[in-house]
């Protein structure tokens, strides 16, 4: 036990010497360089370019195999699939990170930094996909490095890659891609990294994402506009019409008052993996409006345990230069972000018998598609695994989300691969994710550096055990 618990140690501080060295900061200031902007057509090149110069090297110096996929999608991003392979009897692990990144918006950042190029300013590491998805990516093949090296160069289990390029697009293709190499993908466990921590202090383990389906409401009563002198109170208004619909929707204090976009009762496994994080600790959260969504739940519960319907962008008339006249179409963009349980498949109905019921003949109901939620089980025992490994390293109790807030393509790993899904993320929520002046936090991901080598030993120690049980049902 002293020799492996030594061996362990030395895993991880050989991780932690690959940020002290400045080895980490100088492969994520290389791979920032990249501009795989998967929003701009014109960025396909540089989407190939970073797999197949950057990733593909890196893991074949981890002893992979990799090859690119091309996107079933028409113009999509690729994606490049990798193997190290140990042994047919070994266990086998699947990860997955994506080298898009949303666009630069160059203009926008702080004076004296750009989005393609690293800057670090104390702990703060800025430039594009330092946070989503880069950095933790790069974090993760890093801490597997230490451990192949204190290993002496044997893991005791495979390890498997799926890498895309379209994420921040909604991943188009990624399905498709899994299903049709489902063999080659096989694995027991998925471990990755995305998303944010519930704070920069606390390492964070979720199990799976809130789904999402986009919806707009349309009210189109007539063609062009009508002057308001001529016409006010006797043409029914599009504005007011969509206004009092929505108002029927959410009531005044955000709560989702249509029965069938409300997800079931909160767990009581669930409220209690959640009872002790707070949301919106770190500096340049927002403020929370504590009196705002679902009565009688935290916060913490409201985002992460229940459902949320958000108007994103309402459109009527030009609010910018208005002119005297009744608009003839109004419109809104609405999301329903939902938990497992709610009955997401068949939102268009809910909705459209809502407004019948309330004699709101003239909206019209338009989904755009949506994205399963996923969750874990919280008593499977990769999860006890995970948080038992992430105390050793750091010290701290890990936050358990059942699931994430936001949404990530978990939902292909956990359904179509059939996996059970862990996701250690190493951002934080005020990154700047998405936003100009993204960064990463330096002792952040030192300290990750060190959670995930703890993570990839412990997996060689604990996986065929773990396999063994959940396959024997015990």
């Amino acid at each position: 036990m002293e020799s492996r618990q030594i061996t362990r140690a030395s895993a991880i501080a050989g991780a932690y010497e690959i940020f002290d060295s400045g080895t980490l900061l100088a492969d994520l200031r290389r791979r920032v360089t990249f501009r795989t902007e998967s929003q701009n057509p014109s960025a396909i090149g540089a989407l190939y370019a970073y797999l197949q110069t950057e990733i593909a090297p890196t893991l074949s110096k981890l002893g992979f195999e990799s090859r690119i996929v091309d996107n079933p999608a028409q113009d999509g991003a690729p994606f490049l699939i990798a193997e190290r392979h140990e042994g047919v009897h070994l266990p086998t692990v699947l990860t997955y990170g994506h080298g898009d990144v949303v666009r630069g918006y160059d203009e926008q950042w702080r004076s004296g930094i750009t989005p393609w190029d690293m800057t670090v300013d104390g702990d703060r590491w800025y430039g594009r996909g330092t946070a989503d998805n880069k950095g933790q990516h790069s974090i993760n093949f890093a801490a597997l490095a230490a451990v192949i090296n204190a290993r002496g160069g044997k893991l005791g289990y495979n390890v498997k890659v799926i890498f895309e390029t379209g994420e921040e697009i909604s991943s188009p293709g990624l399905n498709a891609v899994c299903a049709a190499e489902a063999n080659a993908l096989r694995a027991d466990v998925f471990l990755a990294s995305d998303g944010p921590r519930v704070s920069a202090h606390r390492p964070t383990l979720f199990l799976g994402s809130r789904g999402s389906v986009r919806f707009e409401l349309l009210v189109d009563l007539r063609e062009g506009g009508h002057h308001s002198g001529n016409w006010g109170g006797v043409l029914r208004n599009p504005a007011v019409v969509l206004a009092h619909a929505l108002a029927t929707l959410v009531d005044r204090e955000g709560r989702i008052i249509v029965e069938g976009l409300r997800p079931p009762p909160i767990s009581a496994a669930v409220r209690n993996a959640l009872a002790d994080i707070e949301l919106g600790r770190d500096e340049s959260s927002p403020r929370i409006d504590p009196a705002w969504g679902e009565p009688g739940l935290s916060p913490t519960e409201r985002v992460i345990g229940w459902n949320a319907l958000e108007v994103l962008a309402m459109q009527s008339g030009n609010a910018d230069a208005p002119v005297n006249a009744i608009p003839p179409v109004a419109k809104a963009a609405c999301q329903l972000r939902f938990v497992v349980g709610t009955d997401w498949e068949h939102v268009r109905e809910h909705l459209e018998n809502h407004f019948e019921t309330h004699g709101f003949k003239h909206v019209q109901v338009k989904v755009s598609g949506g994205t399963p939620a996923t969750r874990l089980d919280l008593d499977d025992p990769w999860v006890h695994w995970a948080l038992d490994s992430m105390r050793a390293t750091t010290n701290k109790k890990p936050a358990l989300l059942p699931n994430l807030g936001g949404t990530v393509p978990n939902n292909v790993f956990a359904i179509t691969l059939a996996l059970p899904t862990l996701w250690i993320p190493h951002s934080y929520p005020a990154c700047n994710q998405h936003a100009p002046n993204e960064h990463l936090l330096g002792s952040v991901a030192r300290e990750a550096l060190g959670i995930m080598a703890g993570l990839w030993w412990d997996l060689g120690e604990s996986g065929p055990a773990i396999v063994k049980h959940r396959t024997s049902g015990a």
